[in-house]
């Protein structure tokens, strides 16, 4: 009996084979929305967002493979609203930290489409968010009734056009040993040096394909698929400090990312640059002129501009709010512009990681105009509205399995006042002579930052410089020092910008927040500002290794 029942059971969740994963989700969607109606408190908005993912992950560590995985997955998203669009179960819980969006839930589905098993796991999860998001709902409506009056009296969710769009999707493919043979031969270059501990290039390539539906008649399929390479080194200075190197290379297609030749010479200008930094001089405190490359000013806007403008932290009551009364206020030099735009794939022939079609919230991306001529004019959107912004401009942005908030894309800054690279290295010096200053600084390569935004604390960033110079005012050789992190407040920061180089930077990365790891960049000019500070990075007491590396065993 035990067995001829697993064999019915089976039998009938093999059929519909042939629907499609959107069709599945729906007609499960309109099911439980229709169902749900009968209930005394009926949701009046429900999205499905299924994210199918496939990666390819390679990584060897000098010269020899560490791992080779691949992995698939299908995780259905739900957001499930129960009142109305003014108030719902989104609603800020006063007291409470990160809470937007509160109605979600994540499961994984099935990978084949499998109707019957798909639509169960719907069913189930439907229920279950619905339930968490009733008694969510009771809470939100007790916190406001107990509470001062709130400030910002915008609703919970906006009302948006629904959209129906389905492009074919193309996944990509790899020749999987060779790129095997590729990530071992390129980091088998790192045994050159016994005094580097970590050599390892890594290479990631992922399909990803989007499906979104919701009650308000938006049904979507489109492709994030993308490739990165990340290349990592890390040595140690006599006096313990740890001393890492990277260099990453992100691409749409196999055929855009750079010839193997030039991630070669990547590396061993990566190794170099190791060793000196290993002689090089601690730096010490100082507060003075620098220019930030352009890949550095990217990270910087980032962290001290880009997190303040996502719209949801000016609703929210925790956030500093920085720039909430800043709307049609000068906060940067009149020569800068500051755009968010992830309807371009590349800038100056680097593709940019921030390009999407659609954001997590079913809204066609938007290029937003954030600072013109200097004055700030718009905030990044999702479909939390703040007061004067009451649409989404296409930024609700999230990773498969959180929930959907206002996040960056692709940062851009622009300039009017462009110099070139030597005359932006004069104005530097002429700056230190100004202030009595022996010498500025040249932040060349940055491996990222963070920021705080919050109230309890003091509203700082901190960018990680890797590779930083000394420019000396006299016209001496510069001079490579370590040990160093670029820390200040944003407001005080802006007001220092002086001039920018004609040649433009790309940071491309994931950044972190409260709805997950999304792709971004960040591309600037050469920034000269006339003032930064910077303090001692953190350094480990612990000594070089004492034994002697061994030494390498060549093979004819």
């Amino acid at each position: 009996m035990y067995k001829i029942a697993i064999a019915i059971l089976f039998i009938s969740f093999t059929v519909s084979k042939s629907e499609s994963i959107l069709d599945i989700a729906s007609t499960e969607l309109k099911r439980n929305f229709s169902e749900l109606q009968k209930e005394s408190t009926p949701p009046y908005y429900i999205s499905y967002n299924i994210t199918d993912i496939e990666k390819i992950s390679i990584n060897a560590s000098f010269g020899n493979l560490i791992s080779n995985d691949s992995i698939s997955q299908r995780i259905l998203d739900i957001d499930l609203r129960v009142g109305d669009y003014k108030f719902d179960n989104t609603h800020i819980i006063r007291g409470s930290s990160f809470n937007f969006g509160g109605g979600s839930g994540f499961e994984f589905l099935p990978l084949d489409n499998n109707a019957q098993a798909i639509k169960r796991k719907i069913w189930y999860s439907t229920d279950k968010v619905y339930k968490e998001a009733i008694e969510t709902f009771e809470k939100a409506k007790s916190n406001a009734a107990v509470k001062v009056e709130q400030e910002d009296k915008s609703a919970d969710f906006s009302k948006e056009k629904h959209v129906n769009f389905s492009e074919s999707v193309n996944k990509l493919k790899i020749d999987r040993a060779k790129w095997v043979s590729y990530v071992k031969q390129l980091s088998n270059l790192f045994n050159s040096d016994p005094l580097i501990y970590d050599g390892s290039v890594s290479f990631l390539l992922e399909n990803k394909t989007k499906y979104f539906v919701n009650s308000e008649g938006s049904q979507l399929k489109f492709d994030e698929s993308s490739i990165r390479v990340f290349v990592y080194a890390k040595t140690k200075a006599t006096d313990g400090m740890s001393l890492p190197l990277y260099e990453s290379y992100f691409a749409f297609t196999p055929e855009s990312l750079p010839p193997l030749g030039k991630i070669e010479s990547d590396i061993l200008s990566i190794i170099a640059l190791l060793n000196e930094l290993r002689e090089a001089p601690l730096m010490d405190t100082y507060s003075g002129p620098a220019i930030l490359s352009g890949e550095a000013s990217g990270v910087f806007f980032h962290e001290i501009f880009g997190h303040r403008v996502e719209g949801h932290r000016e609703k929210d009551p925790s956030s500093s709010q920085t720039f909430k009364k800043s709307v049609g206020e000068s906060i940067l030099p009149d020569f800068i512009d500051v755009v968010f735009d992830p309807t371009i794939k590349e800038r100056n022939g680097t593709e940019l990681s921030g390009f999407y079609k659609f954001d997590d919230q079913g809204v066609k991306s938007e290029k937003v105009v954030s600072v013109d001529d200097g004055i700030f004019r718009s905030f990044l959107m999702a479909r939390s509205p703040i007061e004067g912004f009451d649409h989404s401009n296409g930024h609700g942005r999230k990773q498969a399995g959180y929930n959907a908030v206002s996040r960056q894309s692709n940062l851009i800054v622009e300039s009017s006042n462009k110099v070139d690279d030597q005359e932006l290295i004069e104005l530097l010096r002429e700056e230190c002579k100004k202030q009595e200053k022996e010498f500025g600084l040249y932040f060349k390569t940055v491996q990222g930052g963070f920021t705080f935004t919050g109230r309890t604390v003091p509203n700082a960033f901190n960018v990680l410089p890797l590779v930083v110079y000394k420019i000396y005012a006299d016209g001496r050789a510069n001079e490579l020092v370590r040990g160093v992190d670029l820390i200040g407040t944003p407001l005080s920061t802006f007001s220092n910008i002086l001039a920018t180089s004609k040649r433009v930077g790309v940071f491309n990365g994931i950044c972190g927040a409260e709805s997950g790891g999304v792709p971004v960049s960040a591309s600037s000019p050469d920034i000269l500002v006339s003032k930064i500070e910077v303090q001692k990075k953190k350094k480990s007491q612990a000594k070089p290794p004492i034994l002697e590396a061994p030494k390498q065993v060549t093979t004819d």
